[in-house]
């Protein structure tokens, strides 16, 4: 069960960047999803873009924590670092 609940967390925090890249690209510029993930990669934005999507999974581990999900926070956190792993190679 825990496991199954740490992977959970971790698909929980990617969905969670993945939400906030969307909503960013959706109401802080002015092209549509895709459109701008092509123009932030020509313009080496990408990583920043990933990072600022994650800010979501601070909340997220909060809400995890106040609801006494543990291990799903701890699922969370993974994600947020595999993230940042990422993020320094893209």
């Amino acid at each position: 069960m825990q496991k199954r609940d740490l992977f959970i967390g971790f698909l929980l925090g990617i969905i969670g960047a993945m939400l906030g890249v969307f909503l960013f690209i959706t109401f802080f510029t002015s092209y549509d999803f895709l459109e701008g993930i092509t123009i932030l990669k020509s313009q080496n934005s990408l990583g920043k873009l990933i990072a600022l999507g994650a800010v979501i999974n601070v909340a997220l581990f909060f809400l995890l924590l106040k609801f006494q999900k543990d291990v799903m926070a701890r699922g969370v956190v993974l994600a947020t670092i595999a993230l940042t792993i990422a993020t320094l190679f893209v």
